[in-house]
């Protein structure tokens, strides 16, 4: 990966899942971090896609999955993914015991049917 403006290696992440869906009692299919402001959103396959959200109000570029055993990256404005980048502030993801999707007890039984409605 090229040296990307809109990473900053020193900003931890927000938490230990996607800060709206925590807020409004939503649930995700898998969670991003922004690698500029360390935000968690959940991604294009989940129900909110709050991840794509953040960028289109922040301007913030670049993501970083936030799944256990993934370290790829994600550019919006250039539609670039890259296998790799640079490290960044720990934790690298979310908790290995919150399941996927998740958080454990605000999935709903019919998960699934919703992703492919979606």
């Amino acid at each position: 990966m090229t040296k990307d403006t809109g990473i900053d290696p020193s900003v931890p992440p927000s938490g230990a899942g996607c800060v709206e869906c925590d807020a409004d009692g939503g649930w995700w299919f898998h969670l991003r971090r922004c690698a500029q402001c360390g935000h968690i959103g959940c991604c294009d396959d989940s129900p909110a896609k709050h991840a794509t959200a953040h960028f289109r109000d922040t301007g913030h570029p670049v993501i970083r999955s936030y799944e256990p055993g993934e370290a790829w990256f994600w550019n919006f404005e250039t539609s670039e993914l890259y296998e790799s980048g640079p490290a960044l502030a720990p934790p690298t993801s979310h908790p290995a015991d919150q399941p996927t999707p998740g958080p454990a007890g605000r999935v709903p039984a019919n998960w699934v049917a919703i992703l492919r409605e979606a």
